[in-house]
């Protein structure tokens, strides 16, 4: 479902002032400092990157985010955007002068632009819908941006109208006809995603994509779904056309994403990738114009099949794959000068290095180790520029050459935090899984471990399931959180963890309580093996997916003293009609739910089958805008629980989805979470 994911809570905040006397153990409050960092963008001279810089407000509930340079080769770092309001995705103008960047100052998400070396940003938009995502070409003054809007409308007056008829009708019901009506955490109220073209000099912007599709289409595993060429003529963007049996939209149960050619003007689309049945997306053009690099995927409703680098030729109209036997997925890429050569990110065993390959010769070599992402290269083609991070390190920035080796790190903003805090790197440990596969796991020992003495531990299961736990920074599962409160962490990367290959990927699929559960319970027995661990105190956690495997835990081992389930699947049938993907349901257990054979596999793989075996304190956890494993899941779970006078809790956020991105919401989340482990494990 990609419900996963440990993509979580973007709580970032600025770090205090000064050293301690002495390391200590890091607490909420310490990670409510961090400084998160992202999006760096190097400018078209290669002297600058900008990046965004994120800063929590614990006492008004949000994160607010602010625009940075720093010189790409190293120096002080100076901000460029103040006052409130967020804003993030700097792009740099052809020129080097100024920046485009989306801004939430004034109350809405809107479009500006602030030059570099002083002065005032200045509003580019004022849409009732408001702009989002801007991207800009590297020659000419074109700027892209998305807007949700109203597909019958044509101007703004029509969606100004809209949008007040609404808010003051004293009538709030939806009257729907058709799928994907509502999605992650949001209603589609009868609007769509577009894009949209203005000049940088300001005036009305133009609908490139009109008509009752997302254009550019929401897809995980995708950065951009559009992309501007170099001259600023042409625009390419990925969009869901495909059709259902009575010509509705099937965009709800099909992942078929095309990409589509459009003047930047508007006008006549061309659809380029259209004998493909299955997602294309994350278009890129070549600084010579020439191609369009993109990820590819050769089946259609499958969002966890082989993500490919491909290319298309805009002169013979030939498609390329880049990365032939290459069995991992593509994630970020980027374009080297000279036209040629691309650089991507990938997962590999628990980290994410960059690769790269090329036009005349496709084949993929790695260059750089470590967790790497976002990345972008140089200018003069010598370096990339990218962020990294660990277990025990947030994001910053880098540079690093091209031919690979020790990266620089340009950006200290969380420096200072760091050298007070007593954190334990991850240690990788292997263990005997199910189907004779060899399993990997991430295990974080406590704060001021001492050898002779027995803790208490923690197995955390991850989300996705098609996702992994990586040696990177996260701040919602985040290990070392846990680790200081003296649990030994253990992570495991079952069945169905990217990283290890596509097969290894593909082996979740109809086994879900199957091998992914051997797989967690021969890391469980390792972890009780440890002279170290108290066999009697371990608990388990895990959200999306790995909230299920708690579910499924809950009804077939009482190993653990307790159990916490975030966000979780609970009943396979009912989950069906809950959901807004289904195209991820519908493929992870093999058809329709009133097909014979794939209604006898969600009734196998679902934990409410097994609810009257469940004696292990439970904690649940569940967002309120949560459409992906939507409130009644976790609803009857507790009920069942609750009735059958098993100890448990329900933790409800009326204004999460189904990820607690709140930084209020994420404090009481871990005081909770880390209380009720507390409570019956150690």
């Amino acid at each position: 479902m990609k419900y996963n994911l440990i993509c979580g809570l973007f709580l970032v905040l600025t770090f205090g002032s000064g050293v301690a006397d002495a390391k200590h153990p890091i607490t909420y409050e310490d990670l409510s400092k961090v400084q998160r960092i992202s999006d760096p963008q190097v400018s078209l001279d290669g002297k600058w990157v900008a990046y965004a810089v994120g800063v929590a407000d614990l006492a008004a509930n949000k994160t607010n985010r602010h625009i940075w340079l720093v010189p790409s080769e190293g120096g002080e770092p100076r901000q460029l955007t103040r006052g409130e309001g967020s804003d993030t995705r700097p792009r740099w103008s052809p020129d080097g002068k100024s920046l485009a960047f989306i801004s939430t100052r004034g109350g809405s998400s809107q479009m500006w632009i602030v030059p570099v070396d002083g002065g005032e940003a200045r509003p580019l938009t004022s849409l009732s819908t408001e702009a989002d995502g801007v991207t800009s070409a590297a020659n000419g003054d074109v700027l892209l941006f998305t807007s949700q809007v109203y597909p019958d409308c044509a101007d703004e007056a029509c969606n100004q109208r809209h949008l007040k008829e609404a808010a003051e009708s004293k009538v709030k019901a939806r009257l729907i006809d058709e799928l994907l009506f509502r999605h992650w955490d949001s209603w589609r109220e009868g609007k769509y995603t577009h894009l949209f073209a203005v000049s940088a000099a300001g005036g009305t912007p133009r609908d490139l994509t009109p008509g009752a599709y997302d254009s550019p289409t929401f897809f995980l595993g995708a950065p951009d779904g559009y992309a501007i060429s170099p001259d600023g003529k042409e625009v390419c963007y990925t969009s869901n056309r495909s059709k259902g049996p009575a010509g509705q939209a099937a965009a709800a149960w099909t992942t078929n994403n095309d990409l589509y050619l459009v003047s930047a003007q508007g006008g006549e689309t061309r659809d380029i990738t259209s004998d493909n049945p299955g997602s294309d997306a994350s278009p890129q053009y070549s600084p010579n114009g020439r191609y369009i690099a993109y990820t590819s995927q050769a089946r259609n409703s499958y969002e966890s099949d082989l993500f490919r680098l491909r290319v298309y030729d805009r002169e013979t109209g030939k498609i390329t794959d880049l990365t032939p036997g290459f069995d991992q997925w593509v994630a970020s890429f980027a374009w080297a000068p000279d036209s040629n050569t691309l650089y991507f990110t990938a997962p590999d065993h628990a980290r994410q290095p960059v690769f790269k390959t090329s036009i005349s010769s496709p084949k993929v070599e790695k260059v750089v180790e470590g967790s790497n992402d976002e990345l972008s290269v140089s200018p003069d083609g010598k370096w990339l520029i990218l962020t990294r991070s660990s277990l025990t390190q947030p994001a910053e920035v880098y540079r690093v050459s091209t031919s690979g080796g020790t990266p620089t790190q340009l950006t200290h903003e969380n420096d200072a935090l760091l050298a007070e805090l007593d954190m334990n790197p991850a240690e990788f440990v292997n263990t005997r899984g199910a189907l004779g596969a060899g399993i990997q796991s991430l295990l974080v020992r406590p704060p001021g471990f001492e050898a002779g003495k027995k803790y208490p531990a923690l197995l955390l299961v991850h989300g996705g399931p098609q996702s992994a736990w990586d040696d990177a920074w996260g701040y919602r599962w985040n290990a070392e959180m846990f680790a200081a409160h003296g649990y030994v962490v253990l992570m495991t990367n079952f069945h169905g963890s990217t990283g290890y290959g596509q097969k290894f990927v593909e082996e979740i699929s109809g086994d879900w309580g199957g091998a992914p559960y051997q797989d967690l319970m021969s890391a469980t027995d390792y972890l009780e093996s440890l002279p170290y661990v108290d066999r009697n105190r371990i608990g388990a956690a895990g959200a999306s997916f790995g909230g299920f495997m708690i579910n499924w835990i809950a009804g077939h081992t009482d190993r653990f003293k307790a159990l916490v389930s975030h966000d979780s699947v609970y009943d396979n049938r009912s989950m069906y009609g809950e959901t807004e993907e289904l195209w991820f349901d519908e493929w992870e257990f093999n058809g329709l739910p009133w097909e014979k054979e794939a209604a006898a596999l969600r009734e196998r793989w679902s934990p409410s089958n097994f609810v009257q075996n469940i004696k292990t304190p439970m904690l649940l956890v569940e967002g309120a805008r949560d459409f992906r494993v939507p409130e009644g899941q976790a609803m009857q779970l507790f009920s069942a629980l609750q009735r059958r006078g098993v100890p448990s809790k329900l933790l409800y956020f009326p204004d999460e989805g189904h990820w607690v991105l709140k930084p209020a919401n994420s404090q009481l989340w871990y005081k909770t979470v880390l209380g009720w482990l507390d409570k019956y494990v150690k």
